[in-house]
C-alpha cells in the first residue's frame, strides 16, 4: 500500500489521492511513467514529482524513518507492505500509570511475529535499548499515549523514530473501541485460563508479589504480558484487512 500512497504530499488529503488513483496514478511507478498523460493539473502534477521521486529512493534506501516522519500517524499502517518485515509487538507492564510520579517499567514484552523477547527489570532490562533497534515498525495498543512515553522517560537518550502502528486508534477506525482485552472479545479471541480475566491492576499486584519472593508471580507476570503482546498480530491483521477494503484501492484484491 505504501506504494500506492500520495497523502504524504503538501495540500493531498484523501479525497485528492482517490482522484489521482482515479486519473490511472495507482502506484509512484504509474505517476511517474504516465506523468506527461495523467488527467490531473499540471500544477498538481509538479507538486506531486519531486515527492514522489524522493519516496521511490527512500523506499530503495530502506529509511523507515522518512515514511515515519512523512506520514500522517495515522496511515504508518500503509508502509506496513514494505517495512513489515522488521516488525515489533511492543507492550509494557509498570508499578503504576505515570512516570513523572516515581513509576517505573517492570517488563517489555517485544514479539517478531517469530520469537518472544521479554525484558524484566533488575534482570535484562538493559539489553533493551540494543534490541528495539532492530525494528523498523512498532506495533503497541495505545503506546502513543502510555509505551512509548515511558520508554523514552526511561530511555532519555534512546531514539524512536520507527514507524508505529497504534492499534487502539488503528481499530478505532474501523468501529472497534474499548480496551484490549474488550476488542479481543469481540473478534473471539480467547485467552489461556491462567490468565484470562487479569488486567492491568493484576500486572502491578504481580509484581508486587514476585518483589516479596514470588517467582509464580513474576512467570504469570510474562505470560500475561507475552499475550498482551502476541494478540496484537491478529488484530493488526484485522484492522489493516479491513482499512483496506475500505480504501477500495483498484488494485486491492483481498
Amino acid at each position: 500500500m505504501l506504494t500506492s500512497t500520495f497523502i504524504h504530499a503538501p495540500g493531498i488529503g484523501y479525497s485528492t489521492e482517490r482522484k489521482i488513483w482515479d486519473a490511472g496514478a495507482l502506484t509512484w511507478d504509474h505517476f511517474l511513467s504516465a506523468y506527461s498523460e495523467l488527467n490531473l493539473s499540471a500544477g498538481k502534477k509538479a507538486l506531486l514529482r519531486p515527492l514522489v521521486e524522493e519516496s521511490v529512493v527512500r523506499l530503495k534506501a530502506k529509511d523507515y524513518a522518512y515514511f515515519a516522519e512523512a506520514l500522517p500517524k495515522k496511515d504508518h499502517w500503509r508502509a506496513l507492505s514494505e517495512f513489515g518485515d522488521a516488525i515489533g509487538y511492543l507492550d509494557i507492564e509498570t508499578t503504576g500509570c505515570n512516570a513523572d510520579w516515581g513509576d517505573s517499567i517492570t517488563v517489555i514484552g517485544l514479539y517478531d511475529g517469530f520469537e518472544m523477547k521479554q525484558f524484566v527489570q533488575g534482570i535484562n532490562m538493559d539489553r533493551f535499548p540494543a534490541e528495539i533497534t532492530r525494528y523498523q515498525t512498532l506495533v503497541t495498543f495505545f503506546g502513543s499515549g502510555f509505551d512509548i512515553p515511558f520508554i523514552q522517560r526511561t530511555y532519555p537518550n534512546l531514539k524512536i523514530d520507527q514507524l508505529h502502528v497504534d492499534l487502539c486508534y488503528l481499530l478505532r477506525r474501523i468501529g472497534l473501541t474499548g480496551g484490549l482485552k474488550s476488542i479481543e472479545v469481540q473478534l473471539g479471541i480467547r485467552r489461556i485460563p491462567e490468565t484470562e480475566g487479569l488486567d492491568g491492576f493484576d500486572a502491578v499486584r504481580l509484581w508486587n508479589e514476585y518483589r516479596r519472593g514470588s517467582q509464580e508471580a513474576l512467570d504469570l507476570l510474562l505470560l500475561y504480558n507475552k499475550e498482551d503482546v502476541m494478540n496484537m498480530e491478529a488484530l493488526l491483521r484485522h484492522g489493516v484487512t479491513e482499512l483496506m477494503r475500505g480504501l477500495a484501492h483498484p488494485l486491492y484484491t483481498g
